[in-house]
């Protein structure tokens, strides 16, 4: 062994360094260990350290590792360390090799990819492994530099992070970011330099069966190790301490979706306060994430705990709905009104009982005696349940149930403050927390929130929230927005809206919890809506480091892959081409690809169909066979569509209420939606009015641009507000929203209105527009088309695909891309997920409703 260290122990005076010299004994562990050491030497980097043949091959990761497999992060291998420095963190003296801080950041357990041998594979430059540690897991490689193999030092690497369900692309930081803590005492760098805390316990050299203890977990695939999900051996006896006041929350890092090996506990995400309970001598305590005392809010909860024995619980304060579903709203509202005995505690782990702190215990021994703790009660105090299925059966459950998501957790794992790798949360509603920085709505009124997050200390704007207001939301919101009430805005950075008409800023102290469709590419919600407001997180904790900005959606896939199935509905004949290309491309477009093209858009589109009759164009044979007309569903229609009883129609109209409807729709090759024009649920309330520029032959596409911003300056001097949105072939549609009347305004008013303006504008310009349908006369000019605005008529719903060559469809726009240049045929179904991704067209058009019967008078 001697000779394998001989140039570490050169290297180092240990007179002066507290670093091991290699000579103490270490006892063999039954699984091949691994640690990463966060060193700020002369540069800050990331010490990987593999167990082999009895010692540490060691590489310095300059920039750390990543979970991008898309990264690749130098490694440059360094000389071999003794097994025992897998328990050093501490300070090197300046002077000596390596000078600085080192953190024990990850440690655990390694193996090679199965099937390979480590020996062979390092010395050829290719070593694939396999590891299972508290911050790390999944497949790695380690590559040698291509000009290093061969005549060169031989140490330069790559270290790369395989695809698999632990990667994270895209977000090749993070792990470094949210995790600044040392798995080993919890320390940070600077406690660590300041000799401040508890040295980490010697566990290397620790007696046989306490470094299988600590060191928790086996990498998946390695055959030699026993099944991951068994626990590790639990300590014959804990020592005996006194019962912290409060406890650090151990917090969940986000990923896409669950991870999908064994040994992972998989339990409901809740929709509630995140609340420790605290017991001591009959008295319960609760207490928020940031250690605030909740107990008066929760009384209930805990004059229902008075009887447990000492002990510390984690756990969710959550409440249910009149439906019997999760609901933060309803939360919100038993807080407000002090009904704490409407509230339910689901305890979820345990952290210290009996005398004894069980952090250092894995979480199925936790969860164990937490499960025997709380046996037999069913009253407001319960025991959270897991499932240890694989995550991608979890997720399916979850997503057919409608719940907020899933958390996964180690079974193998203690419990550490902060954010570990070691619990995951996987969300299948989008949600964030926002500042309220201002809210729009006339004296006594709320249309939407103004909202931004945090970035280097100033409160960037994130756009607005335009739903989830109810009356009694309304009541108990707007008097808190009026009590923070500010003369000037607390926004920076783009799209800040200027002060006029009904807003209203705020002082930026109040947090909500929204839900929404994803972010613009500058950061802004899209289609947010509001869940009520967070009082257990001081606003300037809202930062916007901590939300990364959703990806554009890709473009659907080309040729069939893998299951046919979106949305729950199995597409028949997935490969089947209904158009035969795009306008972009010389591919066919497939059922398949308008389903999962639907599924990309769907949420963004549903605002604007939900709860309106809806006619179909269906093309089952493609774009060139038979093209069917349908407002009926008929039999054996998908029981995903919903159906409407109309005044005057013997026959219920298909209407779209969920999501799921749209992949139903694709399955019967249906192509285009024409939602009616009233509000959701209200067919004979008109709802919006449209403007369709219809161009003659012969009429220039900047034309039609020019007379779209026409008629928004003529809608807008009316006091109404414009939107504009292409039409999937050779016209605009502008389109107005019209606010719930105060009166009684039915379709023959509306659709009057929409006539005398279009009227008015063809008597202006004769030369340009015309009113009238006569094809005969509109050579060289724009049909202004009003007849939209009837009651029985309809108009194709943003995003909707149209049944015309090129595959083109009905896309959103700011009036900023309503210039000279604006080409309608590159929106397509394969380019609009990523374009309406970048985009923040419409973001206000819930905002947008004004009074119909204003502007009528104005009009005259």
């Amino acid at each position: 062994m001697a000779n394998k260290l001989a140039r570490y122990q050169s290297m180092r005076d240990f007179t002066q360094t507290a670093e091991p010299s290699g000579r103490a004994k270490v006892k063999p562990a039954k699984h091949l260990r691994y640690v990463i050491q966060k060193h700020a030497a002369t540069r800050l980097h990331y010490d990987f350290r593999l167990e082999l043949d009895g010692v540490f091959k060691s590489w310095a990761v300059t920039k750390g590792p990543s979970l991008d497999p898309r990264e690749r992060r130098l490694a440059v291998e360094v000389e071999d360390h003794p097994l025992d420095y897998g328990d050093f963190e501490g300070a090197i003296p300046k002077g000596q090799y390596g000078g600085g801080t080192v953190m024990l950041w990850d440690r655990g357990f390694w193996a090679p990819e199965p099937g390979t041998d480590a020996h062979a594979a390092l010395e050829k430059g290719d070593l694939k492994i396999v590891l299972e540690g508290e911050r790390l897991h999944g497949g790695f490689v380690l590559v040698r530099m291509k000009h290093d193999r061969d005549g060169g030092d031989r140490n330069n690497w790559l270290l790369i992070k395989h695809r698999d369900q632990f990667a994270r692309e895209g977000d090749d930081d993070a792990l470094l970011r949210d995790n600044d803590t040392s798995v080993a005492s919890g320390r940070k760098m600077a406690d660590i330099a300041a000799g401040k805390g508890e040295a980490p316990a010697a566990f290397m050299t620790a007696r046989e069966g306490r470094a299988d203890d600590v060191w928790q977990s086996k990498p998946r695939g390695a055959t030699s190790a026993p099944p991951l999900a068994k626990p590790a051996k639990r300590r014959a006896k804990l020592k005996a301490s006194a019962m912290p006041d409060f406890i650090e929350p151990e917090l969940c890092r986000s990923q896409d979706r669950p991870p999908n090996g064994s040994g992972w506990a998989h339990e409901v995400k809740f929709d509630g306060y995140r609340m420790q309970l605290r017991v001591a001598d009959g008295a319960a305590r609760l207490r928020t994430r940031k250690g605030l005392d909740w107990t008066e809010r929760f009384q209930a909860i805990a004059d229902a705990a008075a009887d447990l024995p000492d002990c510390i619980l984690d756990g969710e304060a959550v409440a249910m709905d009149g439906a019997g579903t999760l609901s933060f709203a309803a939360l919100q509202a038993a807080l407000s009104e002090g009904r704490s005995d409407e509230l339910i505690y689901y305890a979820f782990d345990l952290l210290f009982d009996a005398g004894e702190d069980l952090r250092e215990l894995p979480l199925s021994d936790r969860k164990t005696r937490l499960k025997t703790l709380l046996d037999g009660r069913d009253d407001l105090i319960r025991y959270v349940e897991h499932f240890d299925a694989s995550g991608e059966a979890v997720w399916r459950s979850a997503e057919r149930l409608k719940l907020e998501g899933i958390v996964s957790k180690l079974l193998t794992s203690p419990y550490r403050s902060g954010r570990s790798n070691a619990w995951s949360k996987a969300k299948l509603r989008p949600g964030d927390e926002v500042v309220i920085g201002g809210w729009t709505g006339e004296k006594g009124r709320l249309r939407s929130l103004l909202v931004g997050r945090y970035k280097d200390g100033a409160l960037v704007y994130a756009g607005r929230v335009g739903t989830g207001f109810s009356s009694a939301v309304v009541n108990r919101l707007l008097p808190r927005l009026e009590a923070v009430a500010a003369a000037k805005s607390p926004f920076s950075g783009p799209g800040v809206p200027r002060k006029q008409g009904d807003i209203n800023w705020a002082r930026p102290e109040l947090v909500a919890e929204i839900e929404f469709a994803g972010y613009t590419d500058s950061g802004a919600v899209r289609h947010a809506a509001f869940k009520g407001l967070r009082e257990d997180k001081p606003a300037s904790e809202v930062e916007a480091e901590t939300v990364a900005p959703a990806k554009p959606d890709p473009p659907p896939p080309r040729k069939r892959m893998g299951d046919p199935t979106v949305m729950g509905v199995t597409i028949s004949s997935p490969d089947k081409a209904l158009w035969p290309s795009s306008a972009d491309d010389d591919a066919p477009v497939t059922k398949l690809d308008l389903a999962r093209y639907l599924e990309a858009v769907g949420a963004w589109m549903m605002p604007h169909i939900e709860g309106r009759p809806c006619s179909i164009i269906r093309i089952p044979d493609g774009l060139g066979g038979e093209q069917f007309f349908q407002r009926h569903a008929g039999k054996g229609a998908s029981p995903l569509l919903s159906q409407v009883e109309v005044f005057g129609d013997h026959a219920a109209y298909l209407q779209v209420d969920r999501i799921e409807a749209l992949a139903a729709l694709a399955q019967i090759g249906a192509a285009e939606y024409h939602p009616w024009n009233c509000r959701p649920h209200a067919p004979e309330t008109p709802g919006r009015l449209i403007f369709d520029l219809d161009p003659g032959p012969d009429v220039e596409f900047d034309t039609v641009v020019a007379a779209a911003r026409d008629v928004r300056d003529r809608l807008e001097d009316l006091g109404l507000i414009a939107f504009c949105k292409t039409t999937g072939g050779k016209g605009l549609h502008v389109v107005t929203p019209l606010a719930p009347p105060k009166g009684e305004l039915d379709w023959p008013t509306a659709k009057a209105f929409a006539k005398k303006l279009c009227e008015q504008m063809a008597a202006d310009e004769p030369e340009l527009y015309v009113a009238k349908m006569a094809k005969k006369i509109r050579q060289g000019r724009i049909f202004l088309d009003y007849l939209r605005n009837d009651r029985l008529s309809t108009a194709v719903a943003p995003l909707s695909p149209r049944a015309r060559d090129g595959a083109t469809v009905s896309f959103p726009l700011t009036w900023s891309q309503v210039r000279a240049g604006l080409d309608p045929r590159r929106y397509t179904v394969r380019t609009a997920p990523a374009l309406l991704a970048k985009t923040n067209a419409w973001a206000d058009y819930a905002d947008g409703e004004r009074s119909l019967e204003t502007a009528i008078k104005r009009l005259g």
